[in-house]
Order: C-alpha cells, then sequence, then structure tokens
C-alpha cells in the first residue's frame, strides 16, 4: 500500500505541472498575461515551463525523484509568493484554480522530499 501511494504522490505533481506545459509553451493569451503581469515574458514564462517538464520527468524516475521533487517544490513556492504578493489567488476569473494546483503541488514535492530525505548526503549522519 505505500508503494502504491508513493506513485500516487509521485504521479500528481508531474501530471499538475505537464498539463499547465500546453499553455506555457502554446503562449495562450491566460499564460501570457500572467507572465506579463509578473514582469517575466516571455522568456519566464518558457524558462519556467522548461524547468516543470524536467521536474515532472525527474519526479517520476524512482532514483531521480528528489531531484524533481526540489524543483517542482521550489517553483512552485515561487508561484504560490507570485500569487499571494502579485497576482492574487484568483487570476484570470479562475477561481483560485491555479493557486490550489500549485499548492498541491507543492505539498506533494514537500512529502517526495521527506520520503527521500535519507537519500540527499546532507541528510545523511557520518
Amino acid at each position: 500500500m505505500k508503494v502504491l501511494f508513493y506513485w500516487i504522490i509521485r504521479i500528481v505533481p508531474a501530471l499538475i505541472m505537464l498539463q499547465t506545459l500546453f499553455f506555457k509553451f502554446s503562449a495562450a493569451p491566460k499564460s501570457v498575461a500572467i507572465f506579463s503581469k509578473l514582469g517575466m515574458e516571455p522568456y519566464g514564462r518558457i524558462g519556467i515551463g522548461i524547468i516543470e517538464l524536467i521536474a515532472a520527468v525527474l519526479i517520476l524516475i524512482p532514483n531521480k525523484s528528489k531531484f524533481g521533487a526540489l524543483l517542482g517544490f521550489g517553483t512552485m513556492a515561487g508561484a504560490i509568493a507570485s500569487h499571494l504578493f502579485v497576482l492574487g489567488i484568483e487570476v484570470n476569473d479562475d477561481g483560485g484554480k491555479l493557486f490550489i494546483l500549485a499548492l498541491i503541488t507543492l505539498i506533494a514535492c514537500a512529502i517526495v522530499l521527506f520520503e527521500e530525505r535519507n537519500k540527499f548526503s546532507i541528510f545523511q549522519k557520518s
């Protein structure tokens, strides 16, 4: 059962990050509006899309999931901060959906990092 939970907790953030890539890479108007408001259009939109793609792939590879979770956690922390300080919780009349997805992804990545903590050399006892 723990193995199934661990796979689900890795698949969920990967799917969330992957599903947003179409909007980032296709320059969807809502995505362009978000990154324009952040002053990061177009390079930030494309760069963050690439980071999320790498994070989503790595989190699904068992011996690399800690790196994907770390990238995903950092990216989502930035997204949440952007929502709280610049964009607002609700963006483009989405009812807060992007903010909630960022929170879910952040929490799932944190769980993966917690589960993988013994695989980070800085956390290992000498």
